[in-house]
């Protein structure tokens, strides 16, 4: 996918990607006091920022797949390793998002473009082995945990 074609297409697009990220609401809070006299205003606190990133629609199913899987087992721990390697995949999947993609469209050039690309592998190479260990450690309740996060944030 060229950068152009993302930045003319909308967040909602779903028909060839998927994303994933929080959702922040930024509809002010119906039980903040409205502004009227002699009452004390009450500020909301603000949303916090956030960013997306578009993955593939089989990375969206795989990754639901074994959300479900992990979520309906009997012994989550059975899915520890297919629920790593989602999260390495989705890890993947953001780097290439956020940091290879902008070179891209920079259009750095060929050496630059492979050297990060070179430079990312590594790096995404040793994060890897560390979501593995820690993903590999986890029991039940924990596990469940993670799941119920990325489902927020896919969102």
């Amino acid at each position: 996918m060229s950068g152009d074609y993302k930045s003319q297409t909308p967040w909602y697009d779903f028909l060839d990607t998927a994303w994933v990220g929080i959702e922040v609401s930024m509809s002010v809070s119906p039980k903040q006091p409205s502004n009227v006299q002699g009452k004390r205003i009450s500020k909301a606190k603000p949303p916090k920022p956030f960013l997306r990133f578009y993955h593939s629609l089989p990375l969206r199913g795989r990754t639901v797949s074994v959300l479900k899987a992990l979520e309906n087992a009997k012994d989550a721990t059975k899915h520890r390793d297919a629920l790593a390697e989602i999260i390495v995949e989705l890890t993947d999947s953001g780097m290439e998002y956020f940091f290879l993609e902008p070179l891209k469209i920079a259009q750095v050039g060929f050496f630059v473009e492979k050297s990060a690309g070179l430079g990312m592998s590594a790096t995404t190479g040793v994060l890897g082995s560390v979501i593995r260990s820690v993903i590999g450690g986890m029991d039940g309740p924990q596990l469940l945990s993670v799941c119920k996060y990325i489902r927020q944030l896919m969102k």
